[in-house]
């Protein structure tokens, strides 16, 4: 599944560098800005699923802004990023934000999926930030509790579990539009006779999920909440209150 990820945020916060740790592992001490956009991709697996994440790093002078319209659509995420010893980085954060949902115009606007990335801190062993974790977690609660990590590019700190957690992101968000939980599911089990047996079932929805009969039990897993399986002789019902992967 290829995933499409965009970074955004002023020059100089480290974009091109947290994308070079993530996919090559590699950092340089040289700066050098992005002309235009540019992209690296690196393949995840999650869930049992293998993603491919297309990453876009673009630059963050305001002459290639009008470069956005071309680059953000079909955007699966967005990355946001700042330097947590420059507090201007940071205020510009909303402006990337809506200059985004401007350009890229997703049909969910008020869904999409963002991460934060507060980076640098390892700069002069903390002691230069200027923007605090808590001011930084209370902006993202107030835009709809967006996931926040603060990284270093230069150490790999954060790094690999950021861009993960797009991945996760999106598994969840699926999830969540291709099943119901408002009623019980009904499930088909082909043959649960023998001691173990991993078989495909599917939901109304056309979800897919994976049972298990082992020693009597039948392990459904954590893709449905209240679900009544059927099988050949027997019925079975499950109440767990499963939610999606975080």
């Amino acid at each position: 599944m290829l995933l499409k990820v965009i970074i955004l945020g002023d020059s100089g916060v480290g974009k091109t560098s947290l994308m070079n740790q993530y996919v090559n592992r590699k950092f340089s001490n040289q700066y050098k800005a992005t002309i235009g956009a540019d992209f690296l991709t690196k393949e995840v697996q999650f869930e049992d699923r293998l993603f491919t994440l297309q990453i876009w790093d673009t630059a963050g002078q305001e002459r290639f802004q009008s470069l956005g319209v071309a680059f953000y659509r079909g955007a699966d995420c967005c990355v946001l990023v700042y330097d947590v010893n420059v507090m201007k980085s940071f205020e510009n954060l909303n402006n990337w934000r809506e200059e985004f949902l401007i350009q890229a115009s997703p049909s969910d606007p008020e869904n999409f999926p963002f991460v934060v990335l507060g980076n640098k801190v390892d700069v002069d062993g903390g002691n230069s930030r200027v923007v605090s974790e808590k001011k930084a977690k209370a902006w993202c609660a107030s835009k709809g509790n967006i996931p926040y990590f603060e990284t270093s590019a230069k150490e790999g700190f954060n790094v690999e579990a950021a861009f993960e957690c797009i991945a996760k992101m999106h598994l969840r968000t699926n999830l969540k539009k291709n099943c119901t939980y408002r009623k019980p599911l009904m499930l088909w089990v082909e043959d649960d006779s023998r001691d173990r047996q991993a078989v495909n079932v599917k939901c109304r929805s056309s979800c897919l999920a994976l049972v298990c009969v082992e020693k009597g039990y039948i392990i459904v897993s954590p893709l449905f909440s209240n679900v009544t399986l059927h099988s050949n002789s027997s019925q079975y019902a499950f109440f767990h209150n499963w939610s999606c992967p975080q």
